[in-house]
């Protein structure tokens, strides 16, 4: 059974609600100069994530 602490350690996306730990190699990347580098979901391609702690 996963605790709260392990529940805060996810990043999700908030489009598709694909989960992954935070700062994992899961997760992609992308530039935009105006924001720097933003964690993009690997299953939709959005970048509007949560990050977990």
């Amino acid at each position: 059974m996963a605790t709260e602490a392990d529940a805060e350690r996810l990043s999700r996306c908030l489009k598709c609600g694909y989960a992954a730990p935070a700062g994992g190699d899961e997760w992609d990347h992308v530039v935009s100069p105006p924001l720097g580098r933003l964690t993009r979901c690997p299953e939709c391609g959005s970048t509007n994530v949560l990050s977990g702690r």
